[in-house]
């Protein structure tokens, strides 16, 4: 059990960490994270690696032990690399575009529906493949996510807003209840 909260995190040489107690800053070439972890868990910078270990028995200290771990991993990579994530919008008429740092969609609705770029987050918009990039997994996945709700894919007829590697299962329409 927990054996993945023992794993060392390694940290690339460009990437700066700060420790402080429970909270934990790292700094890197796309941007800077921070956060406050739980006391359950104690972190430690040991050579080129991070460290989480656990203070008690409880199950409380090795749930946090491993999520603490888990966070501290997205981070490094977010600084270092960064984040990212890529939908399709496909449908008659359906398209989007950015205006300067903010995302506009005409996707079947009365009025087009505009997404305000929270800090550290890119739009790109090529064709109808849109990339959503970050420095924060969690923000990352979170707009990727309210934006394909805006138009969930149909699964009659595949139209809506996708993730690239999502794969719709289409469903056949009346047509196949029809047998002569």
């Amino acid at each position: 059990m927990g054996r993945l909260g023992n794993l060392p995190v390694s940290v690339p040489e460009s990437v700066k960490v700060e420790l402080n107690g429970t909270s934990f800053a790292v700094s890197g070439p796309k941007g800077n994270l921070s956060r406050v972890f739980p006391r359950f868990v104690g972190i430690a910078m040991v050579e080129n690696n991070i460290e989480v270990s656990k203070k008690g028995n409880s199950k409380a200290a090795l749930a946090a032990q491993g999520s603490t771990r888990a966070h501290i991993a997205n981070m490094v990579k977010g600084v270092s690399e960064g984040w990212k994530k890529v939908l399709e919008i496909n449908g008659p008429g359906y398209r989007g575009e950015v205006r300067g740092s903010d995302l506009s969609l005409m996707v079947g609705h009365s009025h087009p529906i505009t997404f305000a770029a929270p800090e550290n987050i890119k739009f790109t918009m090529e064709k109808n493949v849109l990339t959503v990039e970050g420095v924060d997994k969690e923000v990352v996945g979170h707009i990727s996510a309210l934006i394909r709700d805006t138009r969930r894919p149909n699964p009659y007829t595949g139209s809506g807003i996708k993730y690239q590697d999502e794969v719709i299962r289409r469903k056949v329409g009346k047509q196949a209840g029809k047998t002569e």
